[in-house]
């Protein structure tokens, strides 16, 4: 008995070497085949599998909720505790590196605010938005007041006038009819057709008004598209759409340091030298103020194309009702805070794939952009759980949870001025995603050469709802239109414009963009409305298609970071520039008597760039015998290659902005060959000319490095 009890205690310990082994065994067998940093570096299809597993809708969902639980405005108490609180988690990750990066700058807050209808009738507005039992969020009353960030303070009574979207063009008729605009204010609307509020209160400046007050009329995002919160995904007639009103399309960031960072101690220019800061009144309204202001306003009935959905006839008004404007405002400097964090490359770890979205809100910020903070957050997740299990990404991939979007692309801005040099040297591309899912339809908006690992990317991912690709459901369109703020699925690519966080890294420093969401029906465009309520019963419950585009999202990282050729192309993006011009000389040289010098390099981009293309998007295999020196060149090249693109001495009359084939007009949507395009459009014939110039260097340095890229690799192809 005793032998045997000896026996048996020799034996246990080889007992639980085989119980441990068989348990690591089976532990690793349940991975998909992912624990060898070899297989990682090799196949990054493997990555794509493995995060798609990770990722989880649950997670997402428990991140919106935490976003989402308090008002959280930037440099707020609340917002701070989330920047602490992303750190924290991405700490807890395991990120190669994790760090806050805050700035001091300018910001904007509402001391008081009033407006009256003083004639022919006194009412006071409300300027509140209603709280509903069903979301016990509208009536928290830390929800704040309801304005327009940076605007000028005053206090004016003053005849009213109703100008329709605002747009110049719109000031033009009401002139024609011989309403002088100096001194009144201005009724407008948000989305008649959509166009930024700052634009808005530059155009009202410009034509000497003296204050400007914007509302959301049903047409666009109330009643009349469909039921209303908290039944349905559109505006009650109490939303208000808040927001700033800074003149960020001729330099976004700090307006007191256009061009370098508000790093403590900066420099700062005077507020009244900062082009970027508006000198009107302005205050947001709800459909509901706005009714008896339109009642009241008297004169020549409006054309049909200004009416609204409001049960009032739309006049003109002009003398008839008078309004009191009131606006009490406090700019001070206030620390904002960056969260950023990396996973090292292991390859070449100075070649950086970035990507972001921002964290402050209006006010819960549930769409916009909360959605879009819980699928960075489970982005991350997903890929620190993929560097445990062996991925080593050939280059560093870098996270930014920005702050201060909402007032003039702040966080960002500031971020990229202060290591521009560095981003320059390095930055592969930027990937942003402001806002998750509003609906279920695919929109993108990418530069040219980034246009094929979108689609390919598109068709690896399945749709949540029909189990078809993304990519089936994106090219066969929408079964509802109309989204008032983002565009719906088309199928198609979009040009980047300006208006969220990719401006500084695509418009300034010259590298490649996109800007990507799942759209649909959304109507609480930065109300109180726009909450965790609003996400999970309208916007996407579940969680799903948020989850659909971290998935997106992550592949196109993988891919940007673990391919041995950057998969960016260059052919595609000469045709789409083809296209470009072809649109531009239609309309300004039809004869192609001055832009034919153009067409024809941009002819020569595309036949240098077809020659690589099949190696760099994997249709023909990198030659054997080619050296890691050699791809490193070839890489090194194509990241210089949007750089070319970028005039040091910038647009102008808007020199921040500096690529020459992507910018924005002053109501954020694209403005094509923007330096180009202006010059045309003021008739300006000698600013014409040195554009094109431009264009032209640009075009034969482009094309000297497609050529150094041609030969390095069909010298190797060829042996």
């Amino acid at each position: 008995m005793k032998a045997c009890k000896e026996t048996e205690n020799l034996l246990l310990p080889i007992k639980l070497f085989l119980a441990c082994s068989l348990l690591l065994f089976s532990y690793q067998s349940s991975l998909p085949a992912l624990q060898e940093s070899s297989v990682f570096s090799e196949d990054p299809a493997s990555y794509k599998a493995f995060i798609d597993k990770i990722i989880s809708p649950e997670k997402m969902d428990r991140y919106l909720r935490i976003f989402t639980s308090e008002p959280h405005v930037a440099s707020s108490a609340r917002n701070n505790e989330l920047a602490e609180f992303v750190l924290k988690e991405w700490k807890s990750f395991g990120l190669d590196e994790v760090y806050l990066a805050p700035y001091d700058v300018l910001l904007s807050f509402p001391e008081d605010i009033r407006v009256e209808l003083v004639s022919p009738r006194k009412i006071k507005l409300n300027l509140k938005e209603k709280a509903f039992q069903e979301d016990p969020d509208t009536s928290r009353p830390d929800a704040g007041i309801p304005y327009n960030a940076y605007s000028r303070s005053g206090d004016i009574t003053a005849p009213l006038v109703y100008a329709y979207s605002g747009n110049p063009k719109d000031y033009d008729f009401l002139e024609k009819k011989g309403i002088n605009l100096k001194g009144k204010i201005a009724l407008v609307r948000y989305s008649a057709p959509y166009s930024y509020r700052g634009f808005k209160a530059y155009a009202a400046e410009k034509r000497g008004l003296a204050g400007l007050l914007i509302y959301s009329d049903p047409e666009e995002d109330g009643f009349s598209r469909g039921p209303v919160f908290p039944h349905g995904p559109w505006g009650p007639l109490s939303h208000i759409q808040r927001g700033g009103i800074p003149y960020d399309f001729i330099y976004p960031g700090d307006p007191l340091t256009p061009g370098w960072p508000s790093t403590a101690g900066c420099r700062r220019i005077p507020a009244e030298e900062a082009f970027a800061l508006p000198r009107i009144m302005s205050v947001p309204l709800s459909a509901e103020d706005a009714l008896p202001l339109l009642e009241s306003i008297g004169g020549e009935e409006a054309p049909e194309e200004w009416r609204g959905a409001l049960p009032v006839t739309y006049r003109l008004g002009g003398s008839q009702a008078r309004v009191l404007l009131r606006v009490k405002m406090k700019n001070p400097i206030q620390k904002i805070i960056n969260v950023i964090g990396c996973i090292k490359g292991t390859g070449r770890p100075e070649e950086i794939v970035l990507v972001g979205n921002h964290r402050d809100a209006w006010v819960y910020g549930g769409h916009d952009p909360s959605s879009g903070t819980a699928c960075l957050m489970e982005m991350v997740r997903a890929f620190a759980e993929a560097k445990k299990a062996g991925l080593k990404p050939r280059r560093t991939i870098y996270f930014g949870n920005w702050d201060a979007e909402e007032f003039t692309l702040t966080g960002s801005t500031e971020w990229g001025e202060e290591n521009k040099e560095w981003l320059r040297k390095n930055l592969v591309a930027y990937l942003n995603v402001d806002s998750s899912a509003s609906g279920r339809d695919f929109s993108v908006q990418a530069v040219p050469c980034l246009s094929p690992l979108v689609i390919q990317t598109l068709k690896e991912v399945k749709d949540p709802a029909s189990g078809k690709t993304v990519y089936d459901c994106w090219k066969s369109g929408s079964s509802k239109k109309g989204t008032i703020v983002l565009a719906s699925g088309s199928g198609k690519i979009d040009p980047l414009g300006s208006g969220t966080d990719h401006t500084v890294f695509l418009n300034h420093i010259g590298a490649p963009a996109l800007n990507m969401s799942f759209s649909g029906d959304y109507g609480v465009y930065h109300s109180v409305y726009d909450d965790y309520y609003w996400m999970s019963h309208f916007g996407d419950p579940g969680m799903l298609y948020s989850a659909a585009l971290a998935r997106i999202w992550s592949r196109m990282v993988i891919d940007l970071a673990c391919s041995p050729l950057l998969p960016l192309d260059y052919e595609n993006y000469a045709r789409e520039l083809e296209k470009y011009l072809e649109d531009w000389a239609a309309q300004h040289d039809p004869s192609r008597k001055i832009s034919k010098n153009l067409f024809s390099l941009i002819r020569e981009m595309i036949e240098s760039a077809s020659r690589s293309t099949p190696y760099l998007l994997g249709s023909k295999e990198i030659p054997e015998d080619i050296s890691s020196e050699m791809v490193r060149k070839v890489n090194r090249l194509l990241i210089e290659i949007e750089r070319d693109f970028i005039d040091p001495r910038g647009i102008p009359n808007r020199n921040w902005f500096k690529h020459l084939i992507f910018g924005c007009r002053y109501t954020y949507a694209v403005l094509l060959l923007p330096s180009l395009t202006e010059a045309a459009e003021a008739g300006n014939k000698k600013a014409v000319f040195r554009s094109l110039r431009s264009l032209e260097k640009s075009l034969k340095k482009v094309n000297a490095k497609l050529e150094k890229i041609a030969v390095l690799l069909d010298v190797h192809g060829s042996d």
